[in-house]
């Protein structure tokens, strides 16, 4: 199944998923009422949350909604597969994912899926395409990513620029539409990274199977990045999401397992390393918990030079 003509509504095979963790309900409640009327149906991926049997109970409270969820956390990258699947399974001509904590603005999936619709008729292999954000936590606007050599691309939306698609190299998993033709030809997530690098690792694989994606300006929501973030000087100003120590582990460890793979960009591994070189300076010399950062840091990176994958054990984060 592809996506409708326009004698359709735009919403009619649009399946959208939204795993949760641990998930402020008020936020998602206000998540579900902006995607209803937008959707066919939504799909909530619960990854052990405490709090579950409320997520639970706001998903009966709407028609559309389809609740999942299983006892332990088993990694982002499942709960993002078992979304897909079941999306695929139940027919949906295109899948967005969203977090938890993302909030689609009115018009946001009808300007995707134009967006979508008009590259296809293009004659374009269409990966995905991707909504634009403003940072819950101050306001900014975010900016798609094209590959460059020591840096990546900011390509911004600008005011009052409408009807546009930027050519994307990558983008954040949420907001994200996938096309089910690019999820059937190219496959699903890697559960192996469990949480970090999800989406990169998708998209480099799309790059170099000849897909391409895109940023649309007049699709926009409201997302968050991090617990908080952190202004430093790393060649121009900017702010870097803070995570919890165990998050650098994983950030660090994928890393590493993608520079050892042949298909992402040269382009991207140039820009990840030193990306990375820096990030290393600021998370283990002057942000947050030094000392346990650095250590995760570190033994993500050993770790991805022996190639291990999946979930680290509880027991190492002590």
């Amino acid at each position: 199944m592809t996506l409708m003509t326009d004698t359709r509504n735009p919403s009619d095979e649009v399946i959208a998923v939204v795993t949760t963790y641990e998930p402020d309900l008020e936020t998602l409640q206000r998540q579900f009422v902006l995607l209803a009327g937008q959707v066919k149906t939504l799909l909530i991926i619960d990854n052990g949350s405490s709090n579950a049997a409320g997520v639970a109970a706001l998903a009966c409270g709407h028609a559309f909604a389809q609740f999942t969820g299983v006892p332990e956390n088993r990694g982002l990258g499942w709960a993002h597969n078992e979304g897909l699947r079941r999306a695929l399974t139940q027919g949906a001509g295109a899948v967005l994912l969203l977090d938890q904590d993302s909030l689609p603005r009115d018009g946001m999936v009808a300007a995707l899926v134009r967006a979508l619709r008009e590259q296809r008729q293009a004659g374009v292999r269409v990966a995905a395409v991707g909504a634009r954000y403003l940072g819950s936590d101050r306001g900014h606007s975010s900016y798609f990513v094209q590959f460059g050599w020591l840096r990546f691309r900011r390509c911004f939306c600008q005011p009052g620029q409408s009807q546009t698609e930027i050519r994307a190299d990558m983008l954040i998993s949420s907001g994200a539409l996938f096309a089910r033709e690019a999820l059937e030809t190219l496959g699903l997530m890697d559960e192996g990274l469990f949480i970090d690098h999800l989406d990169t690792e998708w998209f480099l694989r799309a790059g170099a199977a000849g897909w391409q994606s895109f940023g649309v300006c007049d699709a926009v929501m409201d997302h968050g990045l991090g617990e908080r973030t952190v202004r430093v000087w790393l060649g121009r100003w900017r702010y870097l999401p803070v995570h919890q120590p165990f998050r650098y582990y994983y950030v660090y460890r994928n890393s590493v397992l993608l520079w050892r793979r042949a298909y992402p960009s040269a382009r991207w591994k140039q820009t990840d390393m030193l990306r990375l070189a820096k990030m290393f300076l600021v998370f283990s010399l002057f942000t947050g918990d030094r000392r346990q950062n650095l250590a995760m840091m570190i033994r993500g990176i050993r770790d991805g030079l022996k190639g291990r994958a999946g979930q680290l054990h509880s027991d190492l984060l002590r």
